[in-house]
């Protein structure tokens, strides 16, 4: 199967999933990196260290000082990495519904991270997109 990139296609197709982990961003010292290493979704190197992207739970046990709490909604369609618009539609979208998206592109799919307390209504908001994409 070839990653999509056409927009129309990309938003038809979006199918957001909730999954039922609660993350957390937070910086992570270099010393402690092996220790969470399996569980992070995603790791970071930026200018003023390693940013992380763990479960809450985790992130309480080992004493990581963490921002907020978020639910990931992945976007099950098969996205180029060249794809134009994507984020763009998706994060307007949840904009003006004054939901913040953080927003991580993987090889195959982008996921969204929203406020644990808007996550529901940022699921609907995007299968609103699918939905409108659909039947346009």
């Amino acid at each position: 199967m070839n990653a999509e990139v056409c927009l129309e296609k990309l938003l038809q197709n979006l199918d957001p999933q909730m999954q039922d982990e609660v993350y957390v961003f937070c910086q992570v010292p270099d010393s402690q990196l092996s220790e969470l290493i399996g569980d992070c979704l995603c790791v970071f190197r930026e200018r003023e260290g390693l940013s992380a992207i763990v479960p809450q739970i985790l992130a309480r046990q080992l004493g990581l000082a963490a921002s907020g709490g978020f639910c990931q909604i992945t976007l099950q369609v098969f996205s180029s990495l060249n794809a134009v618009g994507l984020t763009a539609a998706i994060s307007r979208e949840l904009a003006n519904a004054g939901i913040s998206a953080n927003v991580v592109a993987a090889l195959r799919h982008d996921h969204v991270f929203v406020p644990q307390e808007k996550a529901q209504q940022a699921l609907q908001l995007l299968r609103g997109i699918c939905n409108r994409a659909q039947y346009s």
